[in-house]
């Protein structure tokens, strides 16, 4: 297969028609540049708009700027409510949908009693064709648009998926769950088998609209040496899939692979000595990581998915930010559904503000930060950075129209923010939720309505 690019920002040697751009009006928000670095980094116009042609950013700033622009444009006025970029959860489980709320458990126990159990029934392909249209509502109901997805241990399970995504025009990547050892039986395989359904659902997804591929391993304590060797060839014959795995969750789990593994000094040299960490890599969790460890992964280029409703629900621990902020570690947000506690990425940002305000190192993130994280830092994790993550001219189109409904505390607090973009988009991050999300669009189509 050849290899496949994805980065599609179309560059206009002229203006759109003006006649064919639509202008949305309301309070924008976005990072175009990482606010970890940069004090200016958050774009924020009270009285915004956005023009959007063809599926792509022509403009945004202030309405009055962008309505000179293009004076002729049709304008939907959308005040009282809020753009963002859309949602990118660069961790969640498909198989998982219908177990949220398992409470009581740490990470080994909750896969054994809950996860692995609802993962066997998925070898039911009309079971997994509707929790793949649970899953996929779930996510454009909460304003993800792109999402780094575990898929099923089993093949036409991970094609259900991939076929919801497609027809709901959302952004996932995803693939095939891979594990021979240490789990239920069924859902081993073998790496001879792993390897050819692997192949079979790559030919039929990978660059399919706005859908990709991930080689995913389960994480190492269910992979023998043989079935990371698959993952190893898979990404050599088509270098442009994406990697994701689990890595240093909990201490329990750390031990395991201590002991399964007696010739790695450490839990990321086992998908090191496999070529399995570079920048198309997304490692989830990483609470627990060495110094070595987080070095290394930052001289791969490697990101990883911070979870953490998860990580508090499992007891697994709160993830070192400000290591990982030192070590020039790249960090996104993942919801870890079915672990974590919802779809919401605008809760998993809020979450993360509060366990980083009580963390060992502790820091106190801003609303530019945690808008970041939720947008941006995905898009950028998951190599889409050129084509998503914020309002800059040609990118995508992908939004999300937040509307307080009337009366709500959101509502109350976005009115007396004064305008003030610090404290409306703190409002939006402290009080917005899947009853707030007016609108989702991908590339200018709308793939979620709310009620109006």
């Amino acid at each position: 297969m050849a290899t496949a690019t994805f980065t599609r920002v179309r560059k206009q040697s002229t203006a759109p028609r003006r006649e064919n751009v639509e202008i949305l009006r309301a309070a924008v928000f976005h990072t175009p540049k990482n606010p970890f670095h940069f004090v200016d980094a958050l774009a924020a116009s009270p009285d915004g708009a956005i023009a959007i042609h063809a599926g792509r950013i022509a403009a945004a700033g202030d309405y009055i700027a962008v309505r000179a622009q293009y004076p002729d444009a049709v304008v939907r006025d959308l005040r009282g409510g809020c753009l963002i970029p859309g949602l990118v959860d660069t961790h969640i489980h498909f198989p998982q949908t219908r177990i949220i709320g398992g409470l009581g458990y740490e990470l080994l126990d909750w896969l054994e009693n809950l996860a692995l159990p609802e993962e066997s029934r998925m070898a039911d392909t009309s079971r997994a064709r509707v929790v793949a249209r649970e899953f996929v509502h779930g996510l454009a109901s909460h304003g993800t648009t792109t999402s780094l997805v575990f898929g099923a241990h089993f093949t036409e399970a991970t094609a259900e998926l991939f076929d919801a995504a497609h027809r709901k025009g959302l952004r996932v990547i995803s693939g095939l769950v891979l594990s021979d050892r240490l789990l239920r039986p069924e859902l081993h395989q073998t790496p001879e088998a792993a390897y050819l359904a692997s192949k079979t659902l790559i030919e039929r997804f990978h660059g399919l609209g706005r859908l990709r591929y991930a080689v995913i391993p389960r994480f190492a304590l269910s992979t023998t040496e043989a079935m990371l060797e698959v993952c190893q060839t898979l990404r050599r014959e088509t270098p442009s899939l994406s990697f994701t795995t689990h890595i240093n969750e909990s201490p329990a789990e750390i031990a395991e692979i201590a002991r399964l593994f007696p010739w790695a000094p450490d839990y990321l040299s086992v998908y090191e000595k496999y070529d399995l960490v570079g920048r198309q890599s997304v490692l989830a969790h990483s609470v627990h990581a060495t110094g070595d460890e987080l070095k290394r992964l930052a001289g791969h280029n490697g990101s990883v998915a911070h979870c953490p409703c998860s990580n508090a629900a499992l007891g697994s621990g709160i993830f070192p930010m400000k290591r990982h902020l030192d070590a020039n570690v790249r960090f996104a947000l993942g919801t870890d559904i079915g672990a974590g506690t919802g779809f919401g990425i605008l809760k998993e940002a809020l979450q993360s503000y509060l366990m980083q305000r009580v963390a060992a190192e502790p820091l106190t993130l801003t609303a530019a930060q945690l808008l970041y994280l939720a947008t941006k830092a995905g898009a950028e994790a998951l190599s889409l950075d050129s084509e998503i993550g914020d309002f800059a001219p040609g990118k995508a189109a992908d939004l999300v129209y937040l509307r307080p409904p009337h009366g709500s505390t959101f509502d109350t607090a976005l009115i007396h923010a004064e305008e003030n973009p610090e404290r409306m988009l703190a409002s939006l991050l402290t009080l917005a939720g899947s009853e707030s999300i007016g609108e989702v669009r991908v590339e200018g189509d709308v793939v979620y309505e709310g009620k109006p």
